[in-house]
């Protein structure tokens, strides 16, 4: 037996609850995994607390992100006693996920643990870090270089506008950060952002083209923030978009694009294919001073996950949530 939060759909929807479960039941895999930490992440909060249909199979244990050992592989890239970090592949929404003691994986979803982060440390960047190394990564081969002018970044005190700043200040670029937490404002100057956008002046639908501002976006909220942040991008610059914390529609005009040039870059993390998934961890491996990491990251139990799911959609959660599983 091992412990796991499980969601069940219930006549009422889905819950989650804190249980055992044994180790038989795990799904299929080629490889066995001693969890040592998981993550929260936005998308997790979503299948724990129900509030969208993440969660395509039932019962699930949730959990996008996980860092380990290999205790058994009969895959050829794995043998026991390695560590491992797994990222997204539908883990924790079709196929059992990291808050768990527990994981069985196909080892073609599985990256070696950076030598330069813990196991711990990798959560703390997680899936949302990675995200922002992939933004990061796509803007610059883009060409985008820092002598173009500011880049923006929404939803700055999340975890991958958190990470982003602090990547994109690594590389040398003087970096924006949109945000509605005005007491958050000391944080994100220390991750290094040098001007702090109200989140408010993107957030409402505005004019096909305004003022232009940006050489680049980093956005992860969608809806009117995107078309807003695209409207304000300078000739020829790029907006990596990869999330949808605002919402999942593009409100916007074709004008940014054909007038100016600029790029809409689509950056997902889910699918990503092996060798993108390796530059990115090793940009963080490069960039990521563990120290800013514990300035970003929290830690808690998993048996306090199931209630903290519940401020990332109330929007009051900062930086990263790592979870360990065996506590």
């Amino acid at each position: 037996m091992f412990s796991a939060i499980v969601i069940n759909k219930g006549e009422a929807g889905p819950r989650a609850e804190l249980t055992g479960v044994d180790e038989d039941r795990l799904p299929e895999g080629d490889v066995d995994i001693q969890v040592a930490y998981s993550t929260l992440n936005y998308k997790d909060a979503l299948a724990i607390t129900g509030a969208s249909p993440v969660v395509r199979k039932f019962p699930m244990i949730p959990g996008i992100d996980l860092a380990g050992t290999v205790t058994a592989s009969s895959h050829s890239r794995w043998t026991a006693g390695d560590k491992v970090v797994l990222n997204g592949w539908g883990v924790g929404e079709t196929h059992w996920g990291g808050l768990a003691q527990r994981a069985r994986l196909n080892g073609d979803w599985l990256i070696p643990l950076p030598g330069e982060f813990t196991e711990r440390q990798a959560m703390a960047i997680g899936t949302a870090g990675y995200t922002a190394a992939l933004c990061v990564d796509t803007l610059l081969s883009h060409g985008l270089t820092p002598d173009a002018g500011e880049v923006l970044v929404t939803g700055a005190t999340g975890g991958v506008g958190s990470v982003a700043i602090a990547l994109l200040t690594k590389a040398g670029f003087t970096v924006a950060a949109a945000t509605g937490k005005a007491d958050e404002h000391a944080y994100l100057k220390q991750l290094g952002a040098t001007t702090v956008v109200d989140r408010a002046e993107l957030a409402e639908k505005g004019k096909p083209l305004q003022k232009e501002r940006w050489a680049g976006v980093v956005d992860t909220a969608g809806s009117h923030t995107l078309a807003n942040a695209a409207a304000q991008t300078r000739y020829g610059g790029a907006v990596a978009a990869c999330g949808l914390a605002q919402g999942m529609d593009f409100p916007a005009s074709v004008a940014p694009f054909i007038l100016r040039g600029v790029s809409l870059l689509g950056v997902d993390s889910v699918m990503a294919p092996l060798q993108k998934r390796l530059d990115a961890w090793g940009r963080l491996a490069r960039d990521m001073d563990p120290a800013v990491l514990d300035s970003i990251a929290r830690e808690i139990s998993v048996g306090e996950a199931i209630e903290a799911a519940g401020g990332f959609i109330a929007g009051t959660v900062r930086g990263r949530t790592v979870v360990d599983v065996n506590r």
